[in-house]
């Protein structure tokens, strides 16, 4: 029943139609990130969900709504529940009266300073966590998980029951790397490198604030790769990069996926392939959208309200899942 909702819903959603001044991929992507965004004024209760080590916690920010359904926002690498895809999917969800929690990984936003491991693009036992929290709470709920980017793919795992086994009920992934490898070697090409210049400024910064010890191993690490060579893979537990890629890629595990799912994303995404979606094995309750345009989630289009195509997107998905 869920996923004939979420597919009639998909049914309804015009494609993405991007406006003259942002037909390439590189485009959509750097303008869908500097266009101004509205925030999300509402006042929250400020909460810390406790992960399985006792120095680890996730930082979230919860809004009361008014239907017993919940969603859960997590945002991608180098962000935070401040990054403005977060805050207006938050105004989405609001408007049609969900509860919502907003939540910064381990070490970001909120949780600046305060953790001791990385989180990367196989934590799906940290979302998992959220949603246990979030169970416990609201026992009688639905539980609606939506992921952006890194959090997509650590979505998708979650959503295969890998690493993890408290699930949400109804999953929606944007732009998930689902092959990390293949993923970062097109960062460290062409204009991609402008992604990873600004990663790597972002997580070098994360770990100044929250594992200033480490600064040194990173003093010649100028790419996302060689970061998970040096970093990632052995403070989050891996033998090395090969291992945390083969270990944390979402893509042998999408014949797998439990529950309706949605997954989004772009055939211009500058970093995201498109065809390890196209040519995977996906269960009838998987929803594939793949829009021709929209670079890596910035879906800029012409014809939607202030050129945010990816929010009406979500408010139509969602608008479903209410209805039922």
């Amino acid at each position: 029943m869920k996923a004939s909702l979420l597919r009639s819903a998909r049914n309804r959603i015009p494609p993405c139609s991007p406006p003259w001044w942002a037909k390439t991929r590189h485009l959509q992507t750097i303008l869908g990130h500097l266009l101004d965004s509205p925030k999300f004024s509402e006042k929250g209760e400020v909460v810390t969900i406790p992960l399985e080590s006792p120095a680890e916690n996730i930082h979230s920010t919860y809004f009361r709504g008014e239907i017993p359904k919940v969603v859960y926002l997590f945002h991608g690498l180098g962000g935070s529940a401040e990054a403005t895809y977060m805050q207006r999917t938050a105004v989405v969800a609001r408007k049609l009266g969900y509860h919502v929690f907003v939540n910064n990984h381990r070490g970001c936003g909120l949780g600046a300073g305060l953790a001791s491991e990385p989180y990367h693009s196989g934590r799906a036992e940290d979302l998992s966590k959220v949603i246990e929290f979030g169970r416990a709470r609201f026992p009688d709920f639905e539980h609606i998980a939506i992921g952006f980017s890194l959090s997509a793919n650590a979505l998708l795992l979650l959503a295969a029951g890998v690493r993890a086994d408290v699930l949400p009920d109804i999953a929606i992934a944007v732009n998930g790397p689902v092959h990390l490898d293949k993923a970062s070697v097109k960062l460290s090409q062409g204009l991609n490198l402008i992604y990873n210049l600004r990663f790597m400024r972002q997580l070098k910064n994360y770990i100044k604030i929250n594992r200033p010890s480490e600064v040194s191993r990173l003093e010649n690490t100028f790419d996302l790769r060689t970061f998970d060579e040096v970093y990632t893979a052995p403070l989050g537990g891996f033998k090395n990069r090969r291992d945390y890629y083969e270990t944390c890629s979402a893509n042998k595990y999408l014949s797998k996926i439990k529950i309706p799912t949605v997954i989004i994303t772009a055939q211009d995404d500058p970093f995201v392939s498109a065809d390890d979606y196209l040519g995977a094995i996906l269960p009838e309750h998987v929803i594939l959208q793949v829009e021709e345009h929209g670079g890596h989630m910035g879906y800029l289009s012409q014809d939607a309200k202030d050129h945010r195509w990816l929010d009406e997107a979500l408010y139509q998905y969602l608008e479903a899942i209410k209805s039922e």
